[in-house]
């Protein structure tokens, strides 16, 4: 049949083009799908690359599988599965027909087609407008049948395309709709009755006015109460004074302090409950001294106007008020934030700067692409090759044409660019299963990239794992201070962490005299005065990290009882590439988090030679290997948290990361107690899954015993009389997504100890096949637990040792007052200079801020 026939003229040679369109379909009926409630759709983005409509070549989406692929990956599936039929997807950008009065008409043809495709916001311009095409196209001879063609094509065919065009996002269930399209007006936002008190909010300072919190605080909008809110889990949290002073008062608005831009700000009703729309927000907050359209969301409140130049860690880090040359070409791809997705764009650009990941995942591009699974989307190595080859290929980093250029310049605008990549499947399936990264919250950049070499371990390419070029040995040196005796072990650590010494800073003089003229400020309700920010030398935190630290609760094997001890770690291997981490984030003496301002100054060359281990040294005894005994106390009245913190070993750091997420305290060491000090993840599932009992914030009281070990004495690696393991130990295993058989083997083989029943359950993959696990939680996904015993494994952790003198090449920066919010960009040094990536935007940076960062990057300098 000739491709002409199929789009024949009028009359009869539309009636036999018509029924040879039938006929030519039902060959491949079987094949032709309609999405069902579930399937994924993946009609804006090639599985293997970021081609999508707007692509030169379109997308072409399979009708069985409705995966999406470019023009340049779609004879790969095709002969991979011998899938016939494609949906070809579109996207024309033309500028628009001028009117008679000489403006743009609107225009905009099969609106219909594509209902659920995000639209570049450059193409809404006023000289700008798009034309979406639809083609049913049949492989391999690539026949093309221009949709609509309702009246030629069979019902189940149509009735396949309208579905497939239709379809939601297959991302809908990790970015839900926001609840403020959903907002309505409040009932009492027209009739609000505001007291005539004289009350005037200053643009900082903000506390409440009942305690001492600074954080989660509300306006109320009738007597201009500042108070903070209830506790919640996302990471907010306050004492629920501002609902003690509705119940009070009677007074149903508030406005959370902070949120307040020109475009609105957040309302809650007390007595509706729920978050509301207030239409007279702007006449409301004036009536407080607070000009909606001066205010713009920053971490302390403060405007704009009110940020001296050159002084805010935003204005710093992201080098503002200074212009910034774009680059362009392979290596230079911005990453779009996705919503608080900044922590994912700076660790992959930093990743892919990396020659051994560049070489792993790039280099054997064809190679991965070519043994992918059938769905590309839900294997991790294709997915690091796209994102890796979209970032490097320089294919969607593309400066201006000059003619383009000049037409800016001389119409100060600029035409749609489509450079970037979005990296919305790469998001979807790496945080899959994991309770934070899923979410649309902010996250610790640091616990991400421990997130990410976990899996990059899980899922090996070639001979050598990337990874294993930031891998290194600590030895850890504990002494018992009474009777001198030692022990050396060994751990696995991706990170060097080094704490901050304050103490050490040299400008102590001048803290003091801004942190008074602060309090007056507040005292005032002034604007605060120009920041001071602590200068702290980087050789006294190398100094702080070098030195010997206590031991809470030491237990001595020489004298079989508790003693003082004292910790000291070293390096016994160094890395290929030295990750060092500034422990800004911290907690007060109130457990409330908070970030260290502080300025370090991080060196460009790093030489840590003298912190090699040496083992251990002639003269000194080691301490017996003998465990330390499990205690059960006799009365039950006895058997709370502060007694068992005699004997149990509560992982605080776990506690501190739960807490720091608003959970109340009691509960987060309950967590971190019943789930065997595994981390604070697998806390966090046990927080999610008991946070509605109504004990959940009450201290840990253990079962009584009646002969068996309790179950808090089992997550410790206790043995009950029958050995059978406990249902606690049981589920946390089956909530990480193993089957129960597996996780009783597991508990059985290993004595009910539960951190070494996972590993059990790792070691075997032909019984994790068997049971069809779902690894995308693990307890190796935290810092914590990502310290393996150096002893697992016959032949020993892979490590690329060799000389401890390092170049600086990259730093991720943060800017705002918690991991949990503000914002993250990089600053890598390529080809002799540094250049900043601060999500899409990527330039030359001026002024790189390297006294500001919060991790840094170093390649070890070849000998």
């Amino acid at each position: 049949m000739q491709r002409a026939a199929l789009f024949g003229g009028g009359g009869g040679d539309a009636q036999m083009a018509a029924g040879d369109l039938g006929e030519l379909l039902v060959p491949y009926m079987p094949t032709i799908r309609v999405p069902k409630s579930g399937d994924r759709v993946y009609k804006t983005e090639c599985a293997f690359s970021y081609d999508s409509p707007d692509s030169e070549g379109g997308l072409y989406v399979c009708m069985n599988t409705f995966l999406g692929f470019g023009r340049e990956h779609i004879e790969r599936h095709y002969r991979k599965t011998g899938q016939c039929v494609y949906l070809h997807l579109k996207r024309h950008v033309r500028e628009k027909v001028p009117g008679a009065s000489g403006g743009a008409l609107p225009k905009r043809r099969n609106a219909k087609l594509f209902l659920d495709l995000e639209t570049n916001s450059d193409l809404n311009g006023d000289d700008f407008e798009y034309e979406d095409e639809a083609k049913l196209v049949l492989f391999p001879d690539h026949y093309e049948i221009s949709l609509p063609n309702i009246e030629e094509l069979p019902a189940l065919v149509t009735i396949a395309c309208d579905a497939l065009l239709s379809a939601k996002s297959p991302y809908r269930k990790q970015e839900p709709d926001s609840w403020e399209e959903e907002l309505q007006a409040s009932k009492h936002a027209k009739t609000l009755v505001q007291l005539d008190n004289g009350v005037r909010i200053p643009p900082s300072g903000w506390k409440c006015s009942k305690c001492d919190l600074r954080e989660n605080l509300w306006l109320n909008l009738t007597d201009g109460s500042v108070l903070c809110g209830k506790w919640f889990f996302d990471g907010s949290g306050g004492n629920g004074h501002a609902v003690e002073h509705y119940k009070e008062t009677g007074y149903p608005l508030a406005v959370k302090l902070g949120t307040i831009t020109p475009d609105g700000a957040d309302v809650y009703s007390f007595d509706e409950e729920e978050p509301v729309l207030d239409p007279h927000i702007a006449k409301h907050l004036a009536h407080f001294g607070i000009d909606m359209l001066q205010m713009q969301v920053t971490e302390n409140g403060l405007r704009d106007n009110d940020i001296k130049p050159r002084v805010s860690e935003w204005e710093v880090i992201q080098e503002s008020g200074v212009k910034l040359k774009p680059m362009y070409g392979p290596g230079y791809t911005g990453m779009k934030n996705l919503g608080n997705s900044c922590y994912l764009n700076a660790v992959m650009q930093i990743i892919f700067s990396i020659p051994e990941f560049q070489r792993a995942y790039v280099g054997n591009l064809p190679r991965i692409y070519d043994y992918s699974p059938l769905d590309p989307t839900q294997d991790f190595n294709t997915q690091m090759a796209k994102l890796g080859h979209g970032l490097l290929s320089g294919q969607y980093s593309k400066p201006p044409m000059k003619s383009e250029l000049i037409e800016q310049v001389m119409k100060e605008e600029h035409k749609p660019q489509h450079n970037g990549i979005s990296p919305r499947m790469f998001k979807a399936f790496i945080s899959k299963g994991h309770p934070e990264f899923s979410s649309n919250r902010q996250q610790d950049a640091q616990e991400f990239f421990l997130h990410l070499i976990n899996l990059v371990e899980r899922n090996p390419v070639g001979s050598e794992n990337p990874s294993d070029v930031f891998r290194f040995l600590v030895e850890e040196r504990t002494q018992c201070c009474q009777s001198r005796k030692v022990r050396y072990t060994e751990r696995v650590d991706y990170i060097m962490q080094l704490p901050v010494a304050m103490e050490a800073a040299t400008n102590k003089d001048e803290l003091i005299a801004y942190e008074l003229k602060r309090r007056e400020a507040e005292a005032a309700r002034r604007a605060p005065p120009e920041l001071v920010r602590a200068k702290i030398p980087f050789s006294a935190c190398l100094q702080a990290f070098s030195e010997p630290n206590n031991v809470e609760d030491f237990w001595s094997s020489a004298l079989q009882a508790k003693s003082a001890g004292v910790k000291t770690s070293r390096f016994a291997s160094f890395p290929e590439y030295l990750v060092v981490q500034i422990k800004k984030f911290t907690f007060g003496l109130d457990w409330i988090p908070k970030k260290l301002d502080v300025s370090v100054d991080m060196p460009d060359f790093l030489d840590i030679n003298h912190l090699r281990a040496t083992g251990l040294q002639p003269g000194e005894e080691e301490l017996p290997d003998i465990a330390p005994p499990i205690i059960i106390p006799d009365d039950p009245k006895d058997r709370t948290m502060n007694h068992f913190m005699e004997s149990l070993d509560i992982d605080e750091s776990s506690v501190m990361q739960l807490a720091e997420m608003g959970f109340p305290l009691e509960a987060c060491r309950k967590a971190v107690y019943y789930t065997g000090n595994l981390g604070a993840e697998v806390a966090f599932n046990w927080i999610i899954a008991h946070m509605e009992e109504p004990d959940f914030a009450e201290p840990l009281v253990v079962p009584a015993f009646g002969g068996a070990t309790s179950s808090g004495a089992a997550g410790l690696g206790a043995v009950g009389l029958d050995n059978q393991p406990p249902e606690e130990m049981v589920a946390i295993i089956i909530s990480m997504g193993f089957q129960r058989n597996l996780a009783i083997q597991a508990l059985k083989a290993t004595n009910n100890n539960l951190e070494r029943a996972l590993e059990w359950i790792f070691s075997r993959p032909e019984l994790e096949e068997e049971s069809e696990p779902a690894l995308d939680v693990m307890d190796l996904e935290n810092h914590a637990n990502a310290n393996i015993l150096a002893e697992t494994g016959s032949e020993g952790p892979r490590i690329k040792d060799g000389p401890g003198r390092y170049e600086l090449f990259g730093f991720i920066s943060h800017m705002g007052t918690s991991t949990m919010s503000g914002h993250y960009v990089c600053h890598l040094k390529k080809e002799g200079r540094w250049v900043i990536y601060n999500d899409l935007r990527v330039c030359a940076s001026e002024r790189p801020p390297k006294d500001q960062g919060y991790i840094y990057f170093y390649h070890r300098i070849p000998s």
